[in-house]
C-alpha cells in the first residue's frame, strides 16, 4: 500500500479563470486575423509547460496553458538550485512564469484536459487543426500542435504521519533539500533494499545518517552496499517505522518496535509515478524503469505520436525544477520548427497549384 501525494511535477497553481487573452495570430497567407485554430496547447502550467509558453509566446504563436492546478511541489516551501530563483516559493516561482507568458499573449486557462484526439488526415485537408484537446467542462480546443508537460505524483510508503510531514521534514532529494538539513540527524527510509544507498549521498551534508528499514529485512540490503554503510559507520535498524513523532509541529523521532530513533528529518524515495495517460492512450510507446514504466519521448520532445509533443518530468521522472524548464524550451524550439516547415510546405502546394488557397492542406482557418 502507498500513499498519493500532490500530482504533477509539471503543473502549477493557476487561477480558477482564464488569465489574458489570446493574442491574434497571423494565418500561412501573411494576413492578420483572428483564428479559431490555436497553433499549441500546451497542457500543464509548471516549469516545462511555461518554459514552452514563453518561447512559442516569443515567437508569436497563438499558444493556450490548460492547467488543472495540482502542482507536485505544492508541500515544499521553496525551489532550491534554480538559478537566480533559489529559495523561491514554487507557487510564486509559478506565479511568475504566468505573468511573463501573458506579456506574449498566452492565454492560461484552468481546466483539466481529458482527452486528446488527433484530426483524421482527411479531415485536416481543409484546416490547419491537426489535433482536438478535450476539458472536463465539455470545451474543446483546436490546435495545430500539442504539448503535454503533465508530470508526475509521488507515492509514498504506507506510514502513518508521513505525508503530513511530505515537503517539510520528510523530503526525497538531498540536493534539493540537503543543505537545510545539513549537519542535523537524518534518517533515510528504506522500504526497498536498492534505496539504501541514498544513505551515501546524505553524507555530504551530515555525519549523522541513520538507515531504518521498514518491510525490508537486513538481510535482503546487498552485501556489498552493508560493506560500505560499515565502512561509514552508518547503522542500519530494523523497523517497520510505525510512527512519526513530533515536538512543536517538528519531527524529532520515528517509533518501531524496537523504540525511537532521534532524527531532525527523513529521506524518504517515494514511487514515481509519471503522468501519462493522455499520451499512452494516444498509443505512445512505453519502456520499464527503476519508478514503473515511462513513455519513450525524443530528446526534442517528440513522441512518436503525430503532432503530440511531451515534455519533462512525464517522460522524464528524474529532472528537477530547472531540468523540466529546460525541456520545455528545447520541445518549444521543435514544436516551432515543425510549424514553419509545414507553413513552408503549404505555401511550396499554394504555389504549385498556381496561388490557390484550396490546395490539400493549405487552408488557413479564420
Amino acid at each position: 500500500m502507498s500513499v498519493t501525494v500532490g500530482t504533477d511535477a509539471d503543473r502549477g497553481t493557476a487561477p480558477a479563470g482564464p488569465i489574458g487573452v489570446r493574442r491574434d495570430s497571423r494565418s500561412p497567407d501573411g494576413h492578420s486575423g483572428r483564428v479559431s485554430v490555436t497553433d499549441v496547447v500546451v497542457v500543464g502550467a509548471g516549469p516545462a509547460g511555461l518554459s514552452a509558453a514563453l518561447l512559442l509566446g516569443r515567437s508569436r504563436r497563438s499558444v493556450v496553458v490548460v492547467d488543472a492546478g495540482e502542482p507536485r511541489n505544492a508541500a515544499a516551501g521553496h525551489v532550491q538550485g534554480f538559478l537566480t530563483r533559489d529559495g523561491v516559493p514554487p507557487a510564486e516561482l509559478l506565479s511568475l512564469g504566468v505573468e511573463e507568458v501573458r506579456r506574449y499573449g498566452v492565454e492560461v486557462r484552468h481546466g483539466r484536459v481529458v482527452d486528446v484526439t488527433p484530426i483524421p488526415p482527411g479531415a485536416a485537408e481543409t484546416s490547419r487543426a491537426r489535433v482536438t484537446v478535450e476539458l472536463d467542462d465539455g470545451t474543446s480546443l483546436a490546435a495545430r500542435r500539442v504539448v503535454l508537460a503533465t508530470g508526475l505524483r509521488d507515492e509514498l510508503p504506507a506510514v502513518p504521519g508521513l505525508s503530513d510531514r511530505w515537503g517539510r521534514d520528510v523530503l526525497h532529494c538531498p540536493y534539493c533539500h540537503g543543505w537545510e538539513v545539513r549537519e542535523a540527524a537524518v534518517g533515510v527510509l528504506v522500504d526497498r533494499p536498492e534505496d539504501a544507498v541514498k544513505a551515501f549521498t546524505m553524507t555530504q551534508w551530515t555525519d549523522a545518517v541513520t538507515v531504518v528499514l521498514h518491510g525490508v529485512d537486513p538481510d535482503d540490503v546487498e552485501p556489498a552496499v552493508r560493506r560500505r554503510l560499515d565502512a561509514l559507520d552508518i547503522p542500519v535498524l530494523p523497523g517497520p517505522v510505525t510512527a512519526l513523532v513530533l515536538e512543536d509541529d517538528a519531527l524529532v523521532a520515528v517509533r518501531t518496535p524496537a523504540g525511537e530513533v532521534r532524527l531532525g528529518a527523513l529521506v524518504v524515495q517515494p514511487r514515481l509515478v509519471a503522468s501519462d495517460a493522455l499520451l499512452t492512450a494516444l498509443g505512445a510507446h512505453v519502456q520499464a524503469g527503476p519508478s514503473g514504466h515511462t513513455v519513450v519521448a525524443e530528446p526534442d520532445g517528440r513522441t512518436g505520436v503525430p503532432h503530440v509533443f511531451a515534455a519533462g518530468n512525464v517522460t522524464d521522472p528524474s529532472s528537477q525544477v530547472v531540468m523540466a524548464a529546460a525541456a520545455g524550451y528545447r520541445t518549444a524550439l521543435a514544436v516551432d520548427h515543425d510549424l514553419i516547415d509545414e507553413d513552408v510546405e503549404a505555401a511550396v502546394r499554394r504555389s504549385a497549384a498556381g496561388g490557390h488557397d484550396d490546395a490539400p492542406g493549405a487552408q488557413p482557418e479564420g
